[in-house]
């Protein structure tokens, strides 16, 4: 079993920044590629951006790419989520997941999730 515990979550201006965090516990970190998710109210959950095992190969939406970047610390069994001038459709809540495949946008292929963290952004 992965525990996965975000965190950083909170609300900020629109074309502020905001860097939500999570933190991994169970297994080995750095066997797992890593995801984040959202889900606004009354929509479906969706893929945000994903990094492999290693943190080279990185994925990202079109709705956030050029804003927001993914990384990890494997030595902190610690994956972020570094969100720049966001914008009020951001506002969702935030969750991370762990996969042992590739790097997918695929929900379906993650076995484990956190909790989720808010964001909130303010017009």
């Amino acid at each position: 079993q992965v525990q996965l515990v975000e965190s950083g979550g909170g609300l900020v201006q629109t074309g502020g920044s905001l860097r939500p965090s999570c933190v991994a516990s169970g297994r080995t970190f750095s066997n797992y590629a890593m995801g984040w998710f959202r889900q606004a109210p009354g929509k479906e959950r969706e893929f945000v951006a994903a990094i492999s095992k290693n943190g080279y190969i990185t994925n990202y939406a079109d709705s956030v790419k050029g804003r927001f970047t993914i990384s990890r610390d494997n030595a902190k069994s610690t994956v972020y989520l570094q969100m720049n001038s966001v914008k009020p459709e951001d506002t969702a809540v935030y969750y991370c997941a762990a996969n042992r495949g590739l790097t997918t946008r695929r929900s379906n292929d993650y076995d484990y999730w956190g909790q989720g963290t808010q964001v909130t952004v303010s017009s």
